[in-house]
């Protein structure tokens, strides 16, 4: 089952989990920020995913900031020794996912905003033990991989593999660690 949370939402504390799309967009005021700092620092895991180029990279730097200051907790690329990669299948890079529409229209280009988001990674927020609090895939939309089977057969065998193999190990990790 899924709900919908604001980060001010009683139930956020019930959730080990939440993901959010296109963060790059995200505004936290001073209680959003103050309330998801509380559920990240008390265990609670979040992942955003589906925000391109620098931009938006920056725009969510910007807002995490306000909920984690980066001189306590830096934003840093998650390499491939982390055991995000491998917990429970191995993956060898972070995939990137384009939307179907953008695939199919542009003859499988899966780069939406050209050089500036040529390159899918994975970077993370740690508490002070190591433990990843935030996680983001950038330049890519890792959930696009588990939605579009019924849409677009060839985009979902293309993307599916990679994307559930990483959906899995980010799962697995949250609800480990």
């Amino acid at each position: 089952n899924h709900i919908v949370v604001k980060p001010t939402d009683e139930w956020l504390s019930m959730c080990p989990f939440v993901m959010a799309s296109d963060p790059g967009s995200a505004g936290f005021s001073p209680e959003d920020a103050q309330a998801l700092r509380n559920y990240l620092l008390k265990g609670g895991f979040l992942w955003v995913d589906d925000y391109w180029g620098p931009y938006a990279w920056e725009d969510f730097a910007r807002e995490i900031a306000k909920v984690l200051p980066p001189g306590q907790f830096p934003i840093k690329d998650l390499l491939p020794d982390h055991p995000i990669y491998r917990a429970l299948f191995e993956v060898k890079e972070i995939p990137q996912v384009p939307a179907w529409q953008y695939w199919s229209q542009t003859g499988g280009d899966t780069s939406e905003m050209g050089p500036l988001s040529a390159r899918a990674h994975m970077a993370a927020i740690t508490d002070p033990h190591g433990r990843v609090m935030v996680l983001m895939t950038h330049n890519t939309d890792i959930a696009d991989s588990w939605e579009r089977e019924g849409e677009e057969p060839e985009y979902f065998y293309a993307f599916s593999p990679n994307g559930y193999a990483l959906g899995m190990n980010v799962a697995v990790y949250a609800m480990t660690h």
